[in-house]
């Protein structure tokens, strides 16, 4: 009886032990389970949350790179837009960057070539007006690299980029002077098959000249016809141009040295030949342009080593004689070709680097003004008017029209210069008259002489 009652005391104990063994197993089963469980939703959410991210990243980028292209546009029409005091006008209608333009001997029109495969002639009436004249022709299936008017106004010849021939376009114009029509009247025949660098026509209408990099430089007659052909030696060329006095034709390009040829006619007006007249020295490195003066008695050269210089060329080179350097300065070089021209009285040199244009004065090498960030990328053209006035500037889209104010102050300079040597009375008062308008231009712009 003893051993019962023990066997039945001990029940309860095995009974609860198994119970609690049991509650422990299906605790430790229900963890596991809900472990593993919020595992799974743990992995499966994790795609989505980078997902998420990305698309957060991704509209971010987005309203970045909107604002980037919004903020790359305000720059480019903050360019376009660009004031100064020395700034007449801009003219505006292009819709590619600006690549060559020509005044017309008579003064009345300017004609610009873009990438955009339009000409655009201006008239140069009423330049101080907001609104500008002008005529669009469209240039078929390529854009004219170099644009040059012919000597009675009547035409122009552009160069075409990738054809790389030559059209000439005849001008029509109205009783009132301005133009009704113009058309496509010859293309030439193909001489180069390298990019063109230089473009023009005498102003005695006798020959043609262009020239490429690859230093092959003709000359040909208003039908095509080859008259001579150089080779300009220059390793690569850079510049071609003719006087304005259309005696000389001068190149420039790797070569520190720019070379000059002579262009003779005979009195009857037959061509005779093409030959080396002399050379433009003291550069130190390639020479990128040439200007002229009016009557090209100046020339003046811009060059790699970060210098320009300014020549008297009214010598007898036939006698030996060499160019007389007038003046030489310096101009902040940056890189890409520069440009410049030279004021058609010869006393100012104008240096465009980049986008900045630089006014220096001839007789004393020194820079008068620099302006600065005229386009958002580089000056491809620069222009004297025949009265050197002003200077025009092209570039991205627009040509922009500057008041020539060295100009007026190496002006008065120079008549205070003659007023002090023995002159009559009445010439001293047409000097005086001179130097008066002269400030009192400059005084209307805030400039002073």
């Amino acid at each position: 009886m003893a051993d019962t009652g023990a066997g039945v005391a001990d029940y309860p104990v095995v009974v609860v032990t198994l119970i609690v063994g049991a509650t422990v197993l299906v605790l430790v089963y229900i963890s596991n389970l809900l472990k593993s469980s919020k595992g799974e939703d743990s992995k499966s959410a994790e795609p989505e949350v980078p997902k998420k991210e990305k698309q957060r990243d991704v509209s971010s980028s987005g309203l970045k790179s909107s604002k980037k292209k919004h903020s790359e546009k305000w720059v480019r029409d903050s360019k376009q837009s660009f004031s100064h005091p020395w700034l007449l006008t801009s003219l505006k209608g292009h819709s590619g960057e600006v690549l060559d333009m020509d005044f017309s001997s008579n003064g009345k029109f300017l004609a610009t070539c873009a990438e955009d495969r339009a000409v655009l002639i201006w008239s140069t009436k009423n330049w101080n007006q907001k609104d500008h004249k002008s005529l669009r022709i469209n240039i078929e299936y390529d854009h004219a690299r170099f644009i040059k008017w012919s000597p009675d106004s009547k035409a122009f010849i552009i160069h075409k980029n990738a054809e790389k021939v030559v059209e000439v376009y005849k001008v029509a114009k109205k009783p009132d002077g301005w133009i009704s029509s113009v058309t496509k009247a010859l293309t030439l025949l193909k001489h180069h098959e390298d990019d063109v660098v230089g473009l023009g026509i005498a102003c005695n209408g006798k020959y043609i000249m262009s020239c490429s990099e690859k230093n092959d430089l003709i000359l040909w007659d208003l039908k095509g016809e080859q008259l001579a052909k150089v080779d300009t030696y220059l390793m690569t060329t850079m510049c071609a141009r003719i006087s304005p006095c259309a005696r000389f034709v001068v190149a420039s390009g790797f070569d520190p040295d720019v070379k000059v040829w002579e262009v003779k006619f005979s009195k009857l007006g037959e061509f005779q030949q093409l030959s080396r007249a002399f050379e433009l020295t003291g550069h130190s490195s390639g020479v990128y342009d040439v200007g002229f003066s009016a009557d090209s008695s100046h020339m003046v050269t811009v060059s790699k080593d970060g210098t320009w210089r300014a020549f008297n060329t009214k010598i007898e080179y036939d006698k030996g004689e060499d160019p007389h350097l007038l003046s030489t300065g310096k101009y902040n070089h940056v890189g890409s070709p520069s440009r410049l021209a030279m004021s058609p009285n010869g006393e100012v040199v104008v240096v465009a680097s980049r986008s900045s244009l630089a006014f220096y004065s001839v007789k004393t090498g020194k820079c008068d003004n620099v302006i600065d960030n005229i386009y958002s990328g580089s000056i491809t053209c620069l222009l004297f008017d025949s009265l050197g006035k002003y200077v025009l500037t092209g570039g991205e889209k627009h040509v922009h029209v500057f008041h020539n104010v060295t100009g007026y102050r190496t002006t008065i300079a120079s008549i205070q210069a003659k007023i002090r040597q023995p002159v009559s009375s009445a010439q001293k008062e047409r000097m005086e008259q001179q130097i008066q308008e002269a400030e009192s231009f400059l005084k209307s712009i805030g400039e002073t002489s």
